[in-house]
């Protein structure tokens, strides 16, 4: 009935905030790292970039 946490695609890796806030997200299959921010109800997602402009992956992924 309920996902396992290791199931779930996405894990937050860093949150902060209640009614606005942010949350740093990290695929667990990619590796990519994203920021979602929202206030109240609305909000947005955007992967985070390194200098070159490239994604942020961690390579230490699951």
């Amino acid at each position: 009935m309920f996902e396992k946490e290791s199931e779930k695609r996405f894990k937050v890796i860093y949150k902060e905030g209640k009614l606005t806030g942010n949350k740093i997200l990290e695929d667990r299959e990619t590796g990519i790292q994203y920021l979602f921010s929202w206030d109240g109800y609305a909000g947005g997602i955007t992967p985070l970039l390194d200098k070159e402009g490239k994604p942020l992956v961690n390579s230490n992924k699951e």
